[in-house]
């Protein structure tokens, strides 16, 4: 029987998104909607982020002493798992591994009935694993968190603050695009570099949707929410980049080494499954030999190799950023990116405290950039951070004034005496090395060494407007809302800095640095690497910059409280 007091204490469950219940509230005190009658069935919340479970999808109370319900439905949670379909994508993705094993099993059982049995033992077992794994791992969204457990041999479960969640990337490779699923990673502010948590195998409709439930507590400040309002649809593209523009790839030379790394990676493979393909390692080694003594083939190859770096690393520029567009989602910059393995990544448009603008000396011929997002607390920001790759300047200028804010000052030069620093380094290594040479050449008169001579006075002269361009492109500045530093030559970056991104100051200064009258400047930015440099700025420089960027964190030991007398003479 049930105690009649028990029936009048009970309360209605914490609402997940408007809290616990205020105290002494009667399950009906709201007024809104009347409790279900017996009998009925009662709807999840739409805030819950759980499916309808079957016939009803929650439990009515249990009957209070009338017989009517005691209070409003528990939601019954329902552990949400993979996709079935993944279990035609783990087996495979787990052959290569097994590929070693199996082929020495058959060798060793010299290809016989029983070797072949094992053979597939071995690929049964593959599968029966993939069919635990996919059997024992469950995800929720319980309230405020994500949830993910996986009970094989011990149970293991993954707590995660939606509050903490700072991205979630959407990919899908060649074989879930076949099946219709997709890869979904959450990124989280303490995750280091690697992600909180992975879904691997859920449906295109499910990663959206667990997308949405998770980014749903980041939502913008309301002056943010009426802006994007007014301006337009929830979705609203920044830039579509086109495919002639893939033709740049090659400038930026992150591909370039394509065609030497396969070359490596067939070296290798010669070598550790020689045996196994059965011409034997010695045969590898033989083959090396008779290479070595042709100098003139090897030449060919390199030459080869050098004529594919461009073709090679254009091809893997062009899959990795196919149809890549930049737009903006209900708060959040979404860059979508990718021929092969479609990715899509979502960075929180609060959280983004500048941006990178990136070009190497082909890049500068060209007028082309590549442009990262400076975030706070995002890991690998050096791929997911990407805005832009390799487009025209003036169009990444329109596109970062856009998606992140305008920089409107320009950048002032640093003292003459960081461009003599710049030469002097460029130029004095080679020079020294030149006159060893040349008093090598003096006193043995080999070939070789009017060759080292030769190639030493070449990276000298080359070394001079080198350290003119290095010097070029020293620069920092201030805008009143925005700093900017910018350094280097053959990877020329400059960064753009929100003035409430800065957290601190740092002076550094070397013995040489000293000598020369210069310092490093050190602005400390919760954000992106943590630190960006204006390298060999004046000591004036060093110390008006910072206050003229925070003026209110060097004014008490600038100016004198009031009230207190003045210094002595």
């Amino acid at each position: 029987m049930t105690d009649p007091r028990r029936a009048h204490d009970s309360s209605p469950p914490d609402d997940p998104d408007t809290g616990p219940a205020p105290e002494g509230a009667s399950p009906s005190s709201s007024g809104d909607v009347p409790p279900p009658g017996p009998g009925a069935v009662s709807r999840p919340s739409p805030g819950s982020g759980f499916p309808p479970r079957p016939g009803g999808g929650q439990v009515d109370g249990p009957e209070g002493p009338e017989g009517g319900p005691q209070g409003p439905p528990v939601p019954v949670r329902v552990p949400l798992r993979l996709s079935p379909k993944v279990l035609l994508i783990d087996p495979v993705r787990m052959l290569p591994s097994l590929l070693l094993p199996l082929l020495g099993v058959l060798f060793v059982g010299g290809f016989s009935a029983r070797s072949y049995g094992w053979a597939a033992l071995g690929v049964v077992g593959t599968v029966v694993f993939a069919i635990i794994r996919w059997a024992t791992f469950t995800y929720e969204i319980a309230g405020d968190r994500l949830e993910t457990k996986r009970s094989l041999i011990s149970r293991s479960v993954r707590t995660i603050p939606l509050e903490r969640i700072r991205g979630v990337d959407v990919s899908t490779p060649p074989m879930h695009r076949l099946l219709g699923l997709a890869v979904l990673k959450i990124d989280t502010s303490a995750s280091g570099g690697d992600e909180e948590a992975e879904l691997d195998g859920v449906t295109l409709a499910e990663a959206e949707r667990v997308k949405a439930l998770l980014l749903r507590r980041a939502a913008p400040p309301e002056g943010h929410v009426r802006e994007e309002a007014a301006a337009g649809p929830a979705e609203r593209p920044i830039i579509r980049v086109p495919r002639r523009w893939l033709l740049y790839g090659p400038l930026s030379g992150a591909y370039l080494l394509t065609p030497f790394a396969l070359a490596g990676g067939a070296v290798g493979l010669a070598f550790q499954w020689g045996d196994e393909l059965g011409f034997g390692q010695d045969a590898a080694w033989q083959v090396g030999r008779w290479l070595w003594d042709r100098p003139y083939l090897l030449l060919i190859v390199a030459v080869l190799l050098v004529l594919a770096m461009p073709i090679l690393g254009g091809l893997m520029y062009a899959v990795f950023n196919w149809g890549f567009v930049l737009k903006r989602r209900d708060g959040y910059l979404v860059a979508e990116r990718g021929l092969i393995n479609r990715r899509s990544v979502s960075l929180e448009s609060e959280r983004v405290r500048g941006y990178e603008i990136v070009d190497g000396l082909a890049e500068r011929w060209a007028r082309v950039v590549r442009v990262w997002a400076i975030v706070t607390g995002l890991g690998d920001s050096q791929t997911r951070g990407q805005l832009l790759p390799d487009v025209p300047r003036s169009v990444a200028i329109e596109v970062t004034r856009e998606a992140v804010g305008p920089y409107e000052a320009a950048l002032r030069r640093h003292p003459p005496v960081a461009r003599n620093r710049r030469l002097f380094r460029a130029v004095f290594p080679w020079a020294v090395m030149a006159l060893i040479s040349a008093v090598a050449v003096w006193a043995t008169g080999t070939m070789l060494w009017w060759i080292v001579l030769v190639v030493s006075l070449l990276l000298a002269g080359v070394g001079i407007p080198l350290g003119l361009d290095r010097y070029a492109s020293l620069g920092h500045g201030y805008d009143g809302v925005r700093m900017a530093v910018r350094s280097g030559s053959l990877r020329r970056a400059q960064a753009v800095v929100e003035r409430r991104a800065v957290v601190g100051w740092r002076l550094r200064q070397t013995w040489f640095q000293r000598r020369a009258g210069v310092l490093t400047l050190v602005a400390g930015v919760g954000a992106g690497k943590g630190g960006y440099e204006a390298i060999d700025v004046s000591e004036s420089q060093g110390a008006g910059f910072p206050a003229e960027v925070t003026p209110e964190w060097l004014a008490p030991f600038l100016t004198p409280p009031a009230g207190d007398p003045p210094p002595a003479e």
